[in-house]
C-alpha cells in the first residue's frame, strides 16, 4: 500500500490544441494539507476538474491513483462515491431552500414509501453545523437569509455529509470577512487532525502559510515544484509562481496630478430593504487629473454604494450631484455616465462584468459596439483588430477571442472587463475590487496599467478591502465608516494603522489629516 491516499501522475489536459496541463503531478496524503499555488491560467481549477471527474476519464492523459487503486471516474457522483468532494469557487447552493435540504441535495433521507425524512436531516444538518462551530444556525431558513460567510460553512457541511475523505477548496475565502476566513482556517485544521486530505486553492498567501503542509506549485499548465511549507516563505512561493523575484508588489508609474476635474456632492444612498436607513451618509469628495484615490473602510461601510451610485447603477433611491470639468453631469443610468466619461469596473464581474454566453471578444467590444457598427452591420474586421489589440496589451491568456468568456479563469475574465471599459477611453474610470480573485503576477500587471492611466492623464477611484493595497497605489485615500467620511489622506508615510482609526472613528473631525487643510474645495467640508 502506498502512503499517499492521491496520487496524480502525468496528468495531460488539451482544450482545442492548446495544451491546459502538460504533464503535472500531485501526491497527497491522509491528513494533510496541500496548497495548490499559481497564477491566473496556470491551470489549477482544470487540474482539480480532472480529478473531480468534471472532465470525465477518457478525455484527458495520465493516470490517477486513489487509495491504492487507479481511479477511472466517468462523472462526478462517481468521485463523490470514493470521497473526493470539490467546494468550487462560485457556490452551488439553491437560495430558496433550506440549509438542511441544501446540505441533502441529491443524497436525501427517506421513510419506507420515498417520504423525505425532514426530522432526521434536520437533526444530522444541526449536528454538523455544531461541528463547524455554528450551534446557533437555523438549518430550517433558506440558505438565502444567510451570507456569504455562512453559505460557504453550508457547502462545507455538505461536502462532509458526503464522507469526503479528500476535500477540494477552491478559493473559499474570496467573499469572506477576516473574522469568518479565521473560523474556515480552524475547521480545516479540525479536518486535518480527523485524517481528511485537503487541497487549498487560493491567492491569498497568508492563509496557504498558515493551514498548508506542502506547496504544490504550477505555471502555464507545467508542474514548478512540490516543496515543505515549512522550507518556504510567501516571496519564495511568489518567486515559484511568477518565474521572477518580485520584490515590489505595487510597481509606481510616475504620474502628474493636475487640476480637480471630478466632483462628487452630497451623495446619499437609501437602503434597498429599509429605506429609511442610509447606507451612504452626505458624502462629497473632488478628484484631481490623473490621481489615483484610493477609498478604504471596513466591510459594509458603503463603499461600493458610493461608487454604484455615481455611476448610476445602485439598485435603490439616492440623491447627490456628479460634477465634472465644472459642470454638473447625468449620470442616473450606466450608459449615460459612460457617454459622460465616467466607467466603472464592478464588484461582481460573473453577475454585473460580463455577459456569461458571450465570447471574450464580445464581452471586450460591448461597451463601444457602435463605433463599429454601419447602418444595420457589424464591420467584423475591425471589431477583431480592435480585440486582438485589448487581448494582447491586458495580457489576456486566451486561446481564441471566440471562446466563451466562461472558459478563462476568474483573473483573465477580470482583465477583459476592465480591456472593456478602456475601450470607451474613461475621464475617470472608477475599479471596484480590482484585482479579486486575481494572482500576484496579475495584480502587478493590472497596477502597472492603473499606473500608466493615470499617467495619461486618467483619473481613478478604486475601492479596496486590502489595506496594503490602497497604500501601495494611492496618491490620496478617503476612509468611510458607516456609510459617512472618516478622512481625506494624503498617501505620504500613511499607515494602516491610521487608516483603520480613522474608519473606527466616531467623528470625522479627528480623521482629517493636517496636510489636507490648505487645498481648495478640501473633503472636509462633507459634515459628519
Amino acid at each position: 500500500m502506498s502512503d499517499y491516499l492521491l496520487q496524480m501522475n502525468g496528468i495531460v489536459k488539451s482544450f482545442g490544441g492548446v495544451k491546459a496541463l502538460n504533464g503535472i503531478d500531485i501526491k497527497v496524503r491522509a491528513g494533510e494539507c496541500v496548497g495548490l499555488c499559481g497564477e491566473n491560467g496556470a491551470g489549477k481549477s482544470t487540474l482539480m476538474k480532472v480529478l473531480s471527474a468534471v472532465y470525465p476519464h477518457g478525455t484527458w492523459e495520465g493516470e490517477i491513483v486513489w487509495d491504492g487503486q487507479p481511479l477511472k471516474a466517468q462523472s462526478i457522483s462517481e468521485t463523490e462515491a470514493a470521497g473526493i468532494v470539490i467546494i468550487h469557487q462560485e457556490l452551488t447552493l439553491v437560495p430558496d431552500l433550506s440549509v438542511a435540504e441544501n446540505i441533502f441535495m441529491g443524497h436525501e433521507l427517506t421513510l419506507p414509501g420515498g417520504r423525505m425524512n425532514y426530522p432526521a436531516m434536520i437533526h444530522r444538518a444541526e449536528a454538523l453545523m455544531r461541528e463547524l462551530k455554528v450551534p446557533d444556525m437555523n438549518v430550517a431558513l433558506p440558505v438565502s437569509q444567510y451570507g456569504g460567510g455562512y453559505q460557504q460553512l453550508v457547502e462545507i457541511a455538505k461536502a462532509l455529509n458526503k464522507q469526503a475523505r479528500l476535500l477540494i477548496l477552491d478559493e473559499p475565502s474570496s467573499a469572506l470577512t477576516r473574522s469568518e476566513i479565521e473560523v474556515l482556517l480552524d475547521i480545516i485544521r479540525d479536518l486535518k487532525a480527523k485524517g481528511v486530505a485537503c487541497v487549498y486553492i487560493s491567492h491569498k498567501l497568508d492563509e496557504v502559510a498558515a493551514v498548508c503542509d506542502t506547496i504544490s506549485v504550477i505555471r502555464d499548465g507545467k508542474h514548478i515544484a512540490t516543496t515543505a511549507m515549512a522550507d518556504m516563505d510567501i516571496p519564495s512561493i511568489i518567486t515559484q509562481m511568477v518565474g521572477r523575484e518580485m520584490s515590489n508588489l505595487y510597481p509606481t508609474e510616475p504620474h502628474t496630478v493636475g487640476e480637480v476635474i471630478f466632483e462628487a456632492r452630497n451623495v446619499t444612498c437609501y437602503d434597498v430593504d429599509n429605506p429609511k436607513r442610509k447606507r451612504v451618509d452626505d458624502i462629497s469628495f473632488v478628484l484631481k487629473r490623473g490621481e489615483i484615490l484610493g477609498i478604504a473602510g471596513l466591510v459594509g461601510a458603503g463603499r461600493t454604494e458610493l461608487v454604484s451610485a455615481l455611476f448610476g447603477a445602485y439598485p435603490g433611491r439616492y440623491t447627490g450631484e456628479v460634477w465634472l470639468d465644472g459642470k454638473p453631469i447625468d449620470t442616473r443610468t450606466p450608459l449615460k455616465s459612460i457617454r459622460a466619461g465616467l466607467c466603472m469596473v464592478p464588484e461582481d464581474r460573473k453577475r454585473q462584468g460580463i455577459i456569461p454566453d458571450l465570447g471574450v471578444g464580445q464581452n471586450i467590444t460591448l461597451a463601444v459596439l457602435d463605433t463599429f457598427a454601419h447602418l444595420t452591420r457589424i464591420d467584423a474586421e475591425a471589431e477583431l483588430g480592435s480585440i486582438d489589440k485589448e487581448i494582447a496589451r491586458m495580457h489576456l491568456k486566451t486561446a481564441s477571442p471566440f471562446l466563451p468568456i466562461t472558459s478563462l479563469s476568474g483573473g483573465n475574465q477580470q482583465k477583459a472587463v476592465l480591456a472593456k471599459m478602456l475601450l470607451t477611453q474613461p475621464r475617470v474610470l472608477i475599479l471596484d475590487e480590482p484585482t479579486r480573485g486575481v494572482d500576484v503576477g496579475a495584480k502587478y500587471e493590472i497596477y502597472k496599467l492603473m499606473g500608466a492611466l493615470a499617467a495619461s492623464g486618467v483619473s481613478i477611484i478604486m475601492v479596496s478591502s486590502e489595506l496594503a493595497e490602497v497604500l501601495g497605489v494611492s496618491d490620496r485615500v478617503l476612509v468611510i465608516g458607516e456609510g459617512q467620511l472618516r478622512g481625506d489622506f494624503i498617501n505620504e508615510g500613511l499607515t494602516q494603522e491610521q487608516v483603520l482609526a480613522a474608519a473606527l472613528s466616531q467623528s470625522g473631525d479627528t480623521a482629517h489629516n493636517k496636510n489636507n487643510n490648505d487645498r481648495p474645495g478640501a473633503v472636509g467640508d462633507a459634515r459628519q
